[in-house]
């Protein structure tokens, strides 16, 4: 069956230096499912949170079913994400550890089951976001010198 990305938080690369990546279950509602079918959902201001030896997705926004009923979920609730015990122990040390945060990077469908990709990530400060700025115009520069491609038109 493979994998169909539903959405993706390209921000997280700008913001933060990824070390890890994890992949979890997500427990999720029978209308939350069909509103990610329609591929309605966003990752931007969300992370992972451990709490009591779980770790749950906070502030996702799932928009509502558009044909659900009164019975529809609430956009940002909390979710529980589904993880083997030896990676959430790992997870716990590594984010007791300065700087380290859970950021969901992707969020898909594999095999008809959706999956957060958690990172393992350490916050950018200024100026390493403007040298990663710097680097990524320089190499599409190179890249479209490469091509053959004139800047000056």
């Amino acid at each position: 069956m493979g994998e169909k990305l539903i959405c993706q938080n390209r921000k997280a690369w700008h913001h933060y230096f990824i070390e890890d990546k994890y992949e979890a279950g997500i427990c999720l509602l029978g209308t939350e499912v069909k509103s990610l079918r329609e591929g309605r959902a966003n990752l931007s201001d969300s992370y992972g949170k451990i709490r009591n030896g779980e770790v749950f997705l906070v502030d996702a926004h799932i928009s509502p079913y558009t044909h659900g009923n009164r019975l529809n979920h609430d956009p940002l609730r909390t979710r529980k994400l589904l993880l083997h015990k030896r990676e959430i122990r790992r997870l716990i040390g590594k984010v007791q550890e300065k700087g380290f945060t859970l950021i969901p990077l992707r969020l898909y469908f594999s095999d008809g089951k959706a999956k957060v990709e958690l990172g393992l990530a350490k916050g950018k400060k200024l100026f390493d976001k403007r040298e990663s700025l710097k680097r990524k115009t320089i190499e599409r520069e190179m890249e479209r010198g490469r091509k053959g491609f004139d800047g000056d038109r």
